[in-house]
């Protein structure tokens, strides 16, 4: 089978936020594929809104099998399990509260214990109304920028 490259952004800003995402490494390195690069972790403010607990961050490059759909998939199921609630769609949201977001913003941010985002999948561009690739909002991120630089 043909290995691909995937390049997965995680952050987290609820709980023991390291603990969180070397969880969440350790469960992408079994459903996904082998970690094989793994950038060190930043500390940022929130992006997209406005909390008091900042974010940890990291990159991480993971040689995986499956599909985009299948990683997303499995991914979404590792964000479940280790307590993200379910995303905010705009829609269910006045125009009012959402005016300044950037219409790639697909919800609304807020505070969480782990979110994990494919930036990349080899040089593959997919763009499909729950998945996007590469990342759409990723070059306007810092903490995904300056440790995907580390590890590429």
């Amino acid at each position: 089978m043909t290995k691909h490259q995937v390049y997965l952004g995680l952050g987290s800003n609820l709980g023991d936020r390291e603990k969180i995402i070397r969880r969440a490494i350790a469960l992408i390195h079994e459903r996904v594929g082998d970690v094989v690069r793994q950038s060190s972790l930043i500390e940022t403010a929130p992006w997209g809104f406005e909390s008091d607990h900042p974010f940890m961050n990291g990159v991480i490059l993971c040689e995986t099998v499956c599909t985009p759909r299948q990683v997303l998939k499995a991914t979404q199921k590792i964000e479940r399990e280790l307590g993200r609630k379910k995303k905010t769609t705009l829609l269910s949201h006045p125009s009012s509260l959402t005016s300044h977001l950037s219409p790639l913003t697909s919800h609304l941010y807020s505070d969480r214990p782990i979110d994990i985002d494919i930036l990349l999948y080899d040089d593959l561009t997919v763009d499909e109304p729950d998945l996007k690739i590469p990342h759409p909002l990723m070059s306007e991120r810092d903490f995904v920028m300056k440790p995907l630089k580390e590890i590429q």
